[in-house]
């Protein structure tokens, strides 16, 4: 099930988002980057204050009681930024990340949005592709700063 997230979700979403980050790039970057990133970047109250912000729209992925998948959209209509993607690593591959997409595309429709855009890691080649396969084309650069790591994120985007 497809839902937006509530105040109720804060801690599950500070849990689920930072294990994800982790998982997904702590063997590619340092220790001391990592602890520095999740440390701003996850915390119930950082999420409460997400949750709470009118300009941003958080949609959560459930599969019982579980938290599966997340997306967190920054809204500024024309344009609405999705800020994090994330899916249960156990769970790729079972179309779930398809299914946020068209939920977060629709919102979009919705919204008035004409353009939804978002920031990839350069060096993440499997959500690079899953994006590119969602329709979305590299249009340039930004830089990301992980603790003290200046990194490269590759900016893509898409008609709504």
């Amino acid at each position: 099930m497809i839902r937006r997230a509530t105040p109720d979700d804060a801690a599950r979403l500070a849990e689920f988002g930072a294990r994800m980050f982790h998982d997904t790039f702590a063997a590619h970057n340092r220790p001391e980057d990592m602890k520095a990133f999740l440390s701003t970047a996850y915390g119930a109250d950082v999420q409460l204050a997400e949750i709470n912000d009118p300009a941003r729209i958080t949609l959560v992925v459930e599969e019982g009681e579980a938290l599966i998948a997340y997306a967190q959209l920054r809204v500024h209509v024309p344009e609405i930024e999705i800020g994090r993607f994330y899916v249960d690593s156990a769970r790729h591959g079972r179309g779930i990340a398809q299914s946020l997409m068209s939920a977060v595309l629709d919102l979009a429709r919705n919204l008035g949005a004409t353009r939804l855009w978002l920031g990839v890691w350069e060096r993440n080649a499997r959500a690079i592709a899953f994006y590119e396969k969602c329709g979305f084309i590299d249009c340039g650069s930004q830089p990301f700063l992980l603790g003290s790591d200046l990194q490269t994120d590759r900016v893509m985007e898409r008609a709504v």
